[in-house]
């Protein structure tokens, strides 16, 4: 007993066989905003380029509310000045705060996925990236203050001037981004399916 000849592929679930159609218009924009499929080529370098980047915001920003500089967050005339000695640790404290926010959010902007974790390479260079967005931040911070702010005597102290008395801030922001990169690992999210 011979089978008939069958035009077109066979289908194993009892299905009639369709002809291969091109995709219409609907199914190519369901497969683009499809979620399961990456989204942007973030590569690690890029990633880096862009925590170190965010130095030179960071920076402004510590200028425009730490006491002595602009002094926005108190709005205190008294704090105004660096000749007052009550402003030198605040003034650290805005940035180490600042640190500490922008840390949170590029170790959030890297750690991944549930089934997708960042290499020890990344993590390495992601951390190096936040140590030189804190030297950025610093620097641009200071250089505001040069630019902007009133002249000051440092005669007395160097801490007069709009400056970074703790060094140990500096370790804030790359610290924040590692931890919580190794929070993410500890306790994923749902994060979504892995990338194929």
């Amino acid at each position: 007993m011979t089978q008939p000849a069958v035009d077109g592929p066979v289908h194993h679930t009892g299905e009639p066989a369709q002809p291969d159609r091109p995709m219409s218009l609907e199914t190519n924009l369901s497969l683009e905003t499809n979620p399961e499929q990456p989204g942007p080529d973030w590569t690690p370098w890029r990633k880096a380029a862009v925590i170190a980047a965010a130095g030179v915001p960071v920076g402004l920003l510590w200028w425009l509310l730490a006491p002595s500089g602009l002094n926005l967050l108190t709005g205190d005339p008294d704090l105004a000045a660096g000749t007052n000695t009550a402003t030198w640790l605040p003034r650290d404290l805005v940035l180490a705060g600042l640190f500490l926010l922008a840390g949170c959010i590029a170790g959030s902007f890297v750690a991944g996925t549930k089934h997708h974790q960042p290499g020890p390479g990344t993590v390495i260079l992601v951390v190096l990236a936040g140590l030189a967005g804190a030297l950025i931040a610093w620097g641009t911070g200071v250089l505001s203050a040069q630019w902007w702010g009133a002249p000051a005597d440092t005669s007395a102290s160097a801490s007069i001037a709009f400056s970074l008395r703790s060094y140990a801030v500096l370790a804030i922001w790359p610290a924040a981004i590692a931890l919580a990169i190794f929070l993410n690992t500890l306790f994923p999210g749902s994060g979504g399916k892995p990338r194929r």
